[in-house]
């Protein structure tokens, strides 16, 4: 009789950085910029991060292309659902 095991041990690869900032995100469309022409554009897609404390006054948190997040009013953006696939490649390219 052996006394070697069949499990299968799983090592979890370390998270990239960034990585566990992005559980939960979700994507929205600016759809104004007024008082913010130097950070946000209309019509761009932008990555957005859960904060419920942001949310309870009002603000959304929104990474911008430094790959850092700033707070908005939340009233400038709209949710927009995307495929499994396009969120994939879309996260890849943030």
């Amino acid at each position: 009789m052996s006394t070697r095991s069949n499990a299968t041990s799983i090592r979890r690869a370390r998270p990239r950085p960034g990585a566990t900032r992005r559980r939960g995100a979700y994507f929205v469309v600016c759809l104004s910029n007024d008082g913010y022409q130097a950070s946000l554009e209309p019509r761009k897609f932008y990555l957005a991060l859960p904060d419920r404390a942001a949310a309870a006054h009002g603000q959304l948190r929104v990474v911008d292309e430094s790959g850092e997040d700033y707070l908005f009013p939340a009233e400038r953006f709209e949710a927009v659902e995307v495929s499994p696939a396009l969120r994939k490649r879309l996260l890849a390219a943030v």
